[in-house]
Formats: C-alpha cells, sequence, structure tokens
C-alpha cells in the first residue's frame, strides 16, 4: 500500500536562457500574447491530473520561457516538467530539474515560486527516502509561507508524519485540511486518499471507506492521474474489509485506469500483493511483488522500494526459501534504519523472526527484537502488524518454553483480533489455541471457531483454486486440533475432525452472475491451435505464442478468482459412524492423517471404529517415489530384458513395502472392498494395487456418501478417442461394441466444442486421450482433443460432471498439494461439480496396453458393477508378465462410489 504516497525531458541549464530557434522564436509571438507565466502555472495544474496528455507540453513551456528570459515562468515549468518526471518514477531528474528551479527562484527573489519549488522538491526527495532534506525543504517553505498555498504544505508534512509512523499528528494535519474551504480539490483529493489509508490501518473500516470513497468522488473531476490512485487505494480498503473478491475487481480496474493515464504500476502492484495474498496466491504474490521492487529500486524510489522488499522477505518466507527472505529483510531494513521510519522497521523485525522461527534458528535475541516490535506497531495503533508480530513473538517464545512470554504476546493479538476482518480473527483463533492454559477442550474450541470462520470465507469465492487456497490459513488450527484428539479423542472424534479439515473447499457453490470470459477463452483456443500447428510444421513452439498463451491464461484466472458466489450458512459436517456404515453397507473406510510426519489412520468397519498409529510420512514418499520412478521405466516403448526385469522387481517390493506400511497393520480382511481416505501427502498411491479387494478412493470420508447417488436411467455412453494416439482409436473401437448405442467422438470430430457438448448428458464418460498435467498451473491441466486441450478450468467453469468418468490418460488422477488438506486437479474438481465416480491413472500409461484392461473395465460395468468393483476384476484379467499390462495394472485408481 503507499502509506500516503503520490507521485523525459530536458537537462537542467544553469544560464537563464537559451538560444532560440527560428521555430521557438516562431512560437513565443503567440505565447507571450497568452502570457508564459500564466500558461505554466496552468500546465503545473495539467500535468498533476493528466500527466500523460501534459507532460510534454511542460517540456516545451520550459523551452520557451528560457528562450523568453522569464525567470518566473521558468521556475514554474521546471516545477511541472519534474512533476511529470516523478509520476513515472524519475525522482533523481525530477530532484535535478526542481534544484535548477529552485536557484532560479533565489536568483530573482520569487518567494512563492520557491516556496512552491521546494514543497514539491520535499515530494520528491520524500520518495527517495531522503526524508532529512524534504523535512528541510517544508521547513524553509513553511517561513516562506504567507497564507496562500498553506493546504498542499501541510499536506506533504502529513505525508511525511505518515510515513515515519507518526499517524496520530498525520491525521491532525489531514483533518486542517479537509476543513479548509480554500483547499484544491487537488489536494483535498490526495488528502482523503492518504487518510483513509490511515484510518484503515487504525482499524478504522467505516472512516476509511468514507474518505476513500470522498476521494473517488473528487478524483473524477480533478484528473486521470488522481483516479487511477485513488481507485488503488480503494481496492486496497475494499480487501482489508474482507471483501477480497470485490477488491480484486477493483485492482483490476485500477490497473487498467493506470495504463490509460500512462503511470507506472510498481505502486499499484505492491496494494495488489497484499490482496493476492490474502487469497494465499502466494506464487503469484511473489512474482508480483519481486516486479515492483525491482523497478523501485531501479528507478531509485527507495521510500517505496524498502516496502516492495519487505513483501518479498515476507512472501519469500511463506515459500521456505530463508536466505532469500532473509536477503530481502536486511535491504529493506537498511532503507528503513536510513530513512527513520520506525514502523516499518519493527515489521521487518517481526518477518525476520517469521523466518528464524520457520527455519527452527530462534534464540533468546530474536524473541526480544520481535516483543519489541509488537509494543512498537501496538503503540502505533498499527493493529494488523501488530497481531502478526504478538503471534510470531508467542510461538517463538512457545518453541523457546518461555511460556509466560507467549501467554502474554499471544493474549494480545487474540484481544487486537476480536471485531476484525476475517483473516485477522482466523490469527486470533489461533492465539487463543496455543496460548490458553484451560484444558484441552477448550483449545478445541477455539479450532472449531477458526473453521468455521474459515468456512464462511471460503464459501464466498466462486473459483475452486481461491476456495482451495483458502483453506492454508487455517492449517495450523486443523493440525492443533488434530494433535489435541490424539492425545485425549476418541477414534470417531479423530475422524470428525480430520473431515473437517481436507478436501472442504471441494463443496461445489454458484456463482452469482456470468464470469465473462467467453472471449478469453475462445482467443485461448486459437493459440493453442497456432501453436498445435507450429508443433506439426516445424516441432518447436514459438517462444511469442507461448508467452501469449500464458498471458490470456493468466487474464482467466484473474477473471475467475474475482467471481463471487450467493451468501451460504455455515457448512454441515456430516460425519456420524453410524450414517457412514449404514452407507459403507459392508465395506471397510479407512481414512489417513498426518500430524508432525507421523501418519494414522481410523478404520471404520461394520462392528467398531479404530485408531491405528502408523509410519513415517517420509518413509512412505520415498517408497512411493520408488514405485513411481520403476512404473516410468517399464512404461517406456524400447527396453533391454535385463533392465524390464529390474524394473519389475523395483516396483513389487515397493508395493510390498507400501502394503505393509499402509494396509497390512489396519488387519483388514483379504478381499473385503475398501474406501480410502488419504491427505495430500498420499493421494498419488496406487490404492488399487496395494489391497486384493475392491479400493475406492474419496477425498473425504462425506464423499463417499455424497457420491452415492444413482445415475439416470438410460443414461447415455460417451466414448472419446484424442489425436496422434493409435491406441485410442483402437480402445474406443473396442468398447463401442459393449454398449448400446453410445455416442462415439474420433478425431477429427473429438473437438472441444462437441466433446463439451456431449458431456453435458453423459451418464458415463470415457476419455482415452493424451493427458498433461501442469504442476505450475494445475487448474490448466488438460485431456488433448482433435483441436486443442479440454482444460480443468473450462470443464470447471461450464460445470461439466458426467455422472461416471474414466479418464485413460496418463497422470488424469495426479493433481496438486496444497495447505489445508486440499489437492487440485480432474478428479477433485469433477467431484466438486457432482461425478459420483471415476476411473483415472497416477503415472504415464502405456497406449495400446490399455485396451485389455478397459475393456474388462466396461464388460464389468455394463454388469452393473461400482467402478471399484469394476477396476478390481478388470485388473484380474491382465498379464502382469507383460511390463506394459502391468503398468496399467498398478496404475489406475478408482474414485467416489459411482
Amino acid at each position: 500500500m503507499p502509506d500516503g504516497q503520490f507521485h523525459g525531458a530536458d537537462g537542467p541549464i544553469d544560464t537563464l536562457t537559451a538560444p532560440a530557434t527560428p521555430d521557438l522564436r516562431a512560437a513565443l509571438g503567440s505565447h507571450r500574447q497568452g502570457g508564459l507565466l500564466v500558461q505554466a502555472r496552468q500546465v503545473y495544474r495539467d500535468v498533476v491530473a493528466d500527466p500523460k496528455t501534459f507532460g510534454p507540453h511542460a517540456t516545451r513551456i520550459v523551452q520557451l520561457a528560457r528562450a523568453a528570459g522569464e525567470p518566473e515562468a521558468v521556475v514554474q515549468a521546471l516545477r511541472a516538467q519534474a512533476w511529470f518526471e516523478r509520476s513515472h518514477l524519475g525522482n533523481e531528474h525530477a530532484k535535478t530539474l526542481l534544484d535548477d528551479a529552485a536557484r532560479i527562484a533565489r536568483r530573482h527573489g520569487f518567494d512563492d515560486g520557491l516556496r512552491e519549488v521546494l514543497v514539491t522538491r520535499a515530494a520528491v526527495n520524500h520518495e527517495l527516502g531522503r526524508l532529512i532534506p524534504a523535512q528541510r525543504d517544508l521547513d524553509i517553505a513553511g517561513r516562506l509561507t504567507r497564507g496562500h498555498g498553506e493546504a498542499e504544505l501541510i499536506f506533504q508534512q502529513a505525508v511525511l508524519y505518515q510515513n515515519l509512523g507518526r499517524m496520530a499528528q498525520a491525521g491532525a494535519l489531514y483533518e486542517r485540511i479537509l476543513d479548509d474551504d480554500g483547499a484544491s480539490p487537488v489536494t483535498i483529493t490526495k488528502t482523503a486518499n492518504n487518510y483513509s489509508i490511515i484510518e484503515m490501518q487504525l482499524g478504522h473500516p467505516d472512516a476509511a471507506q468514507r474518505l476513500v470513497d470522498l476521494g473517488s468522488a473528487l478524483a473524477d473531476d480533478v484528473g486521470p492521474h488522481l483516479t487511477a490512485v485513488v481507485a488503488s487505494t480503494r481496492a486496497w480498503v475494499t480487501t482489508q474489509t474482507g471483501r477480497l473478491t470485490r477488491g480484486l475487481e477493483e485492482f483490476e480496474s485500477a490497473a487498467r485506469l493506470h495504463t490509460a493515464a500512462g503511470l507506472p504500476l510498481a505502486e499499484h502492484y505492491l496494494e495488489y500483493v497484499d490482496a493476492l495474498t490474502d487469497l494465499r496466491l502466494l506464487p503469484e504474490a511473489y512474482e508480483v511483488a519481486v516486479r515492483a521492487a525491482e523497478e523501485l529500486v531501479r528507478h531509485g524510489v527507495q521510500l517505496m522500494a524498502g516496502e516492495g522488499l519487505l513483501r518479498v522477505a515476507r512472501l519469500a518466507a511463506l515459500a521456505g526459501d530463508g536466505e532469500a527472505a532473509l536477503s530481502a529483510a536486511g535491504e529493506a531494513r537498511r532503507q528503513f534504519d536510513a530513512q527513520r521510519r520506525i514502523p516499518w522497521r519493527a515489521r521487518v523485525d517481526a518477518v525476520v523472526g517469521d523466518i528464524r522461527y520457520r527455519s527452527g534458528e530462534v534464540s533468546v535475541g530474536t524473541l526480544t527484537s520481535v516483543r519489541r516490535a509488537a509494543i512498537t506497531l501496538d503503540r502505533l495503533g498499527l493493529a494488523s502488524y501488530a497481531i502478526d508480530a504478538h503471534l510470531t513473538a508467542g510461538r517463538i517464545a512457545l518453541a523457546l518454553g518461555r511460556r509466560g512470554n507467549a501467554l502474554t504476546n499471544l493474549g494480545r493479538a487474540a484481544e487486537l483480533s476480536r471485531n476484525a476482518p476475517v483473516l485477522l480473527r482466523l490469527k486470533g483463533h489461533l492465539a487463543r489455541a496455543l496460548g490458553t492454559n484451560e484444558p484441552d477442550r477448550n483449545r478445541l474450541r477455539h479450532c472449531r471457531a477458526g473453521l468455521r470462520d474459515l468456512a464462511l470465507h471460503r464459501a464466498a469465492f466462486a473459483s475452486l483454486e481461491v476456495r482451495v487456497r483458502a483453506s492454508g490459513h487455517a492449517a495450523e488450527l486443523g493440525q492443533l486440533g488434530l494433535q489435541v484428539l490424539l492425545r485425549h479423542g476418541t477414534p470417531a472424534q479423530v475422524l470428525d475432525w480430520m473431515e473437517r479439515t481436507r478436501a472442504a473447499a471441494l463443496v461445489a457453490v454458484e456463482p452469482t452472475g456470468d464470469l465473462g470470459i467467453d472471449d478469453e477463452l475462445a482467443e485461448l483456443r486459437t493459440v493453442r491451435a497456432d501453436l498445435n500447428q507450429a508443433q506439426q510444421d516445424g516441432g518447436i513452439e514459438p517462444t511469442a505464442l507461448l508467452d501469449r498463451q500464458r498471458g490470456i491464461e493468466d487474464r482467466i484466472r484473474r477473471l475467475t478468482w474475482s467471481g463471487e458466489t450467493t451468501p451460504a450458512g455455515e457448512p454441515a459436517h456430516s460425519t456420524s459412524t453410524a450414517d457412514l456404515r449404514r452407507g459403507l453397507d459392508g465395506q471397510v473406510l479407512v481414512e489417513y492423517g498426518v500430524l508432525d510426519g507421523g501418519v494414522v489412520a481410523v478404520v471404520v468397519d461394520q462392528r467398531r471404529t479404530r485408531l491405528v498409529p502408523l509410519g513415517s510420512l517420509g518413509d512412505i514418499q520415498h517408497q512411493a517415489d520408488l514405485l513411481m520412478f520403476g512404473l516410468r521405466r517399464l512404461a517406456r516403448q524400447v527396453r533391454s530384458t535385463a533392465a524390464i526385469a529390474a524394473s519389475r522387481a523395483s516396483v513389487r517390493h515397493a508395493l510390498q513395502v507400501l502394503r505393509g506400511q499402509l494396509i497390512t497393520p489396519l488387519q483388514i480382511a483379504a478381499g473385503a472392498p475398501l474406501v480410502v481416505s488419504p491427505p495430500g501427502g498420499l493421494r498419488r498411491m496406487p490404492w488399487s494395487a496395494l489391497h486384493n479387494g475392491p479400493v475406492s478412493v474419496v477425498p473425504a470420508a462425506s464423499f463417499w456418501q455424497r457420491t452415492q447417488q444413482p445415475a439416470r436411467q438410460a443414461g447415455e455412453v460417451l466414448l472419446v478417442a484424442g489425436p496422434d494416439l493409435p491406441g485410442a482409436t483402437a480402445e474406443v473401437t473396442a468398447l463401442r461394441g459393449l454398449h448400446d448405442a453410445p455416442t462415439v467422438l474420433m478425431p477429427p470430430k473429438s473437438t472441444i466444442d462437441a466433446v463439451m457438448s456431449a458431456l453435458t448428458s453423459a451418464d458415463l464418460a470415457h476419455m482415452a486421450c493424451h493427458g498433461r498435467l501442469r504442476a505450475d498451473n494445475p487448474a490448466f491441466s488438460s485431456l488433448q482433443l482433435h483441436d486443442g486441450p479440454l482444460t480443468l478450468h473450462e470443464m470447471e467453469i461450464r460445470r461439466i460432471a458426467p455422472h461416471r468418468m474414466v479418464l485413460a490418460a496418463c497422470d488424469s488422477a495426479v493433481g496438486t498439494a496444497y495447505e489445508g488438506n486440499e489437492v487440485l486437479g480432474f478428479v477433485s474438481a469433477l467431484m466438486a461439480r457432482g461425478t459420483c465416480g471415476l476411473v483415472a491413472s497416477i503415472v504415464v500409461v502405456p497406449d495400446a496396453a490399455a485396451v485389455p484392461l478397459m475393456r474388462g473395465l466396461h464388460r464389468r460395468i455394463r454388469h452393473g458393477d461400482t467402478l471399484g468393483e469394476a477396476l478390481f476384476h478388470a485388473r484380474a484379467g491382465l498379464d502382469q508378465e507383460d511390463p506394459h499390462e502391468f503398468v496399467n495394472w498398478c496404475a489406475f485408481n478408482a474414485y467416489g462410489a459411482a
């Protein structure tokens, strides 16, 4: 956020006049008639309002005034030219121009002109991080003031106080300006903008909203520069009050206003980073923060550069890059020390403490520094920053065994969070849960309260991606509650808690209106068609097309991020073991959980509910990695007999170890139908190959109940073959005779539009296509059709969810795991939309070898089996000595109850 800051041409000429060219002499004749001084004053006002349009005019007036030998006009025109440079981050050049203007004004005794130049130069020095020279200029200007122009001087003094953290003094000066009937609309607009930021930081959202509304109303009449700046502040205020979706829309609008006004986006980006961080869109926030900080450092805008670096440090810490975080924080601290900005130095100390805590390198010195920072931010009334600092200090104190200190800081964090926006309340719930001296049941109460707040917050987002990421806000609350229940709870209570803290984002919501992305999707298809053609022509994807594709994808994501939903009540958690048993109907449910690196399982069978401690998550994941490596080797087309034997032996050994780690300790009868609910770290697992019986995987136990929906009577069957897969055509040809009048789409008829249209009415859809996993952007993972990829994003937006679906594509079951036990991928997105059963692969699968498995699968489906039962029987018919059929025997899992 800007913290009060509003933000070429000829170089300085020490002599007053410059040689007049014939063109200048001709121009002088007309300009003298209108008065160069009058025009110079007017062009300054014009540049403040619209630097893009009037900046070149300022340069022209400087030339004319120099040529005419009119020093007072030169002073005013240089001031206008400097403001234009400042608006484009050219503050060093602006200062040079203003130094020249000040010399001329002093030489000729223009006190009023000198006062105006000094006020403007104070603003420039301020942005350059030179706060002492800025204050010196304001002091001198104050002595030159004779009643007029006082409001602008007071405004710049208020800005200086604001950035020094002297909020009360800044606010008092802003009040004086707002009460001044003689203050210009420009000054009133800037004042309302900056004062709204203070009020928001002090926890007065209503006052902040009134002020930014005033600034918005005036800015439209002042000019595009202030309109853009106030729009960014409005967006920031909106997000700080917890209205994130609305705030994102306003940020997008503000960015367009900045671009239209010809303004750089660096300062706007800093505010946008805060919104992205609150949405836990952390990679995007980090990228924007780095971009903004680099631009501000490059232009020497030290005031804002430090703020950018602090955001980079915080985001690097959240990403686990402690070295980069400490480097950015150190540079930010050096800048804030030089600028004597107390609140920002305190924020750096709090962030450094958080970095140390995350890396396990805390000390008494770290605790002292963070506690001092928390007290400073608290004393200044900066509640949101103080909550973070107190919470960090409390965590560090607990890690050091200083419970008294911890209770003090955590208690203050909880107190400050009362009646705050939801994300601050979540931190308060965490502080209460960490700092309570009460019995564990009360700690659990605080965790439950936090999860309720998160559920209401998450339900406001139309975007599945944003809902998935939002769960990370309460990940620590989920772990604390699980810790309590593993100590004192029953197995049924542990299961209920796991249900509250996994796959909660997959509750489908409906947007309140059209997301407005049809044009973007059409453009994206065109670009992808061009990329496909380029690959066919030369096998190389042009960089320009790839950049264009990424740009369109980013726009689509941003549009979906800001979509809103109708308000919802608190989601219900129906995890009664009695209800589960009735739904399981003889099957055994196993729900796995992870705490402090260890895996536990809750087993629900027809007689009882049991809690079974298992091994280390790290050891299990290591064996899973070995298994995946072996399967990838077996899936290759050309290998020696020895390599095949070695890979098969490696896979079989890994399966045996994983079975011993995850299934054997549960003491489940051989052949018993199994329903498995794994956490994110165990999703990419060959569950069907670990148990000798039908296995169905669900994101959470509640999904077993939700997916027990009957299929439509006489539902349609859709069989789709993608391009460049001879095995897919053979597969669909083999399957079409197993169904009565299926809809069959093969190249060239298997286009995106044709497939999506058919999917809307399909009860069972079989997709034999190339699959592409996008770990960098999972919502754009796709299935390749004849005219391009059908993305997960488009299926989610179009609300496509057949009752049952077979994704005979590589990696189609793989999703990206996020904090809070959430996974985003084809399986999770389709089940969120209402698909009740899927078969999908966790690895790359051999194309042609899939025909026997899929033929067996569809025969059992026709027989009336669920997908879990059908997959079990179909796998039994595969030749495990054939390396490709063995891969398929391991690769596919069934998901859901259908």
